[in-house]
């Protein structure tokens, strides 16, 4: 593993950390391109619901094939992130485009998606 990927493991994880300081936050990860948790992962102390790991991981996919598919970017823009609201949770991912990453955000269903969305930009500005 080169040092400047190590790096950025390291940030990715620190900011994973300061996501999970948030109440509602139950899960903040990074995905690579393959599907692997790189960064991050369940609030410490939490108990996860039944299959939780391999929901989000269905999530993944779901989002990957949908951050793939580009062509309504040059007319509506590139996606922001993606949101799906559950009786049970809050599932939020954030492509990164350059680096072929995700982040993946489970929370609380009482969230507030536009609110949690602008603090991870602010957590995650001038992060590639």
């Amino acid at each position: 593993m080169s040092t400047q990927n190590n790096d950025s493991i390291k940030l990715y994880a620190k900011k994973c950390s300061q996501i999970l300081q948030e109440k509602d936050i139950r899960f903040a990860g990074i995905v690579d391109k393959t599907g692997n948790l790189i960064a991050g992962g369940f609030k410490d102390g939490l108990i996860p619901y039944e299959h939780d790991e391999a929901k989000l991981h269905a999530f993944f996919e779901f989002v990957s094939k949908a951050t793939i598919r580009n062509e309504f970017d040059e007319s509506l823009g590139p996606i922001n992130y993606i949101a799906a609201r559950r009786d049970k949770a809050v599932l939020v991912s954030f492509p990164f485009p350059i680096t072929q990453i995700l982040l993946l955000i489970s929370a609380e269903p009482s969230s507030n998606i536009e609110n949690l969305a602008k603090n991870v930009v602010k957590i995650f500005t001038n992060v590639n």
